[in-house]
């Protein structure tokens, strides 16, 4: 139980958000439980399990500073991936749950930190309309989530959120926005002819459009937003680079 003053066992934790955070931007905020799951049967995360613990807190307590954070569970685990993102993965599946997996020979907590507060703005939108199912909705979903690491933590965007999306990407996004049977592997993953993180990258410029447009708004505001209002954004920005909404070339035809 949450109130328990039992010791956790051992492989568990929990990491609460403080109140003198909030307090120190003026606002009055519920206090944010999460509890850590550590799966670590083997020992893997146990060279870094206090800096997983701190980052962890860390990243809750900051994010928490600008939204209020919804109850979660926070599951981590070891991993030996050793391609270019293999040191910090995250993954927020469903509501009230948040995954990382980390590398511990390659754990460095900014880059954790980032990567949970990340999964933190999806945790938010589970609580509105989900990451959603259409193409549209996944390209806002990490457009705010991008927009949450710097409001939340500043610094530059990340990587997959500055790529340079290929000719007629914006235009073949246009056409498929509402497409619920749209390739995410394809638009977010690299796998096709699209660059890894096209996705991302749109919808990082899709929500700066709009934010330009609506300086009032900030992503942790927008959390619950539907999506749809952002295509317009994304028309703004292919009108602007020449791609106006029409058949793209070899895009597959668009749902009615």
């Amino acid at each position: 139980m949450v109130n328990s003053r039992r010791p956790s066992p051992p492989g568990s934790g929990r990491c609460f958000r403080p109140l003198a955070g909030a307090l120190a931007t003026g606002y009055t905020r519920t206090m944010t439980t999460c509890h850590i799951h550590l799966l670590n049967a083997r020992h893997n995360l146990t060279p870094v399990l206090s800096e997983i613990r701190q980052a962890s807190r860390d990243a809750v307590a900051r994010a928490s500073i600008h939204a209020d954070l919804p109850d979660f569970d926070l599951v981590l685990r070891a991993q030996s991936d050793r391609s270019a993102d293999g040191a910090v993965q995250g993954h927020c599946p469903s509501p009230g749950v948040v995954e990382v997996a980390v590398n511990p020979a390659r754990f460095a907590p900014d880059a954790f930190g980032r990567a949970l507060v990340r999964q933190l703005a999806h945790l938010l939108r589970w609580s509105g309309p989900g990451y959603g199912r259409s193409l549209g909705e996944a390209l806002v979903s990490e457009g705010l989530a991008g927009h949450f690491v710097l409001q939340v933590l500043g610094g530059q965007p990340d990587a997959t959120d500055a790529v340079r999306p290929a000719q007629g990407a914006m235009r073949q996004a246009m056409n498929e926005w509402a497409r619920q049977d749209y390739d995410h592997g394809r638009w977010f993953g690299g796998k096709g002819d699209l660059r890894r993180g096209t996705g991302n990258s749109l919808g990082h410029r899709l929500v700066a459009e709009h934010l330009a447009h609506h300086p009032n708004d900030n992503a942790a505001l927008l959390a619950l937003a539907p999506a749809d209002p952002f295509r317009q954004a994304l028309r703004r920005l292919a009108a602007s680079e020449g791609q106006a909404e029409g058949p793209a070339p070899d895009a597959p035809p668009s749902e009615a």
